[in-house]
């Protein structure tokens, strides 16, 4: 494999009552082409902070993160220096799925056209739009019919599927999913991670799976990444973190999800 995201020594502090507090401290790892990284630990210890910084929702203090345009290992460019098209760009190889997908989408609009909405921003004709719409719905498992739903019509599992079609439509390298499945019921949770695995097989995509469940991290990802007070404290692939621990916080996690 070859690295598509590489973040190197990423900071970000955040003021709280006139004092500085580090959500992300120095953090450096790498997502490959076509895997599945697991980011895991507590709510607070900088996850979700290292999703925002890598979409650039929000501005780090200081590092790099680096996205490669071929698996060559060329094109290396510094998301965080990106401006106009080069960003725009960026913003269609990097797509999010988010915790609760509803929210996610424009109440006034159908999930149709939440789909094509992205490809429109593309410069996508509408015709062109709305038959890969169909296809995606179809891809994600979902009846042509629920296009004219609104996100309020369909249940939780339904409107996840959706989002992820919609993040799909640009053809992007990466999927952010942040705690993507922790709003639906067991079942539904295993249908979308089952989704997510066949969608990486058949289309490359890259995942960055971020959540606090360790048996769903298991199940889906080639790496996990354990992070703890805004630093990374342990990494390796899901069977040796979990079955070998090294740090007493690994530890912690595992024993409270009786795994």
């Amino acid at each position: 494999m070859a690295h598509l995201l590489e973040v190197k020594n990423l900071i970000k502090t955040f003021s709280n009552n006139g004092q500085r507090v580090t959500a992300v401290d120095d953090i450096s790892f790498y997502i490959e082409r076509g895997e599945c990284l697991g980011l895991v630990g507590e709510s607070g210890c900088g996850k979700s902070t290292t999703a925002s910084l890598i979409l650039r929702l929000t501005e780090a203090d200081a590092g790099g993160i680096y996205i490669y345009e071929s698996s060559a290992g060329d094109g290396k460019k510094d998301i965080l220096k990106l401006r106009g098209r080069a960003l725009k760009q960026y913003y269609q190889d990097v797509q999010m799925v988010f915790q609760m997908p509803q929210d996610s989408f424009d109440p006034r609009y159908t999930l149709g056209d939440g789909i094509m909405e992205s490809m429109f921003n593309a410069g996508v004709s509408h015709t062109e739009a709305k038959t890969r719409m169909y296809e995606l719905l179809e891809k994600v498992e979902l009846s042509p019919e629920l296009a004219k739903r609104y996100p309020h019509e369909v249940s939780g599992g339904q409107c996840q599927r959706a989002a992820i079609a919609r993040s799909l439509a640009v053809d992007p390298k990466l999927l952010i999913c942040d705690e993507a499945t922790s709003a639906l019921d067991v079942t539904v949770q295993a249908q979308i991670v089952a989704l997510l695995n066949k969608l990486k097989k058949e289309m490359g995509v890259s995942i960055l799976l971020i959540c606090h469940d360790l048996a769903l991290v298991q199940h889906m990802c080639d790496r996990v990444l354990v992070m703890y007070q805004g630093k990374i404290v342990e990494e390796g692939t899901p069977d040796d973190v979990i079955r070998h621990p090294k740090e007493d916080y690994t530890k912690l996690l595992i024993n409270s999800a009786a795994l």
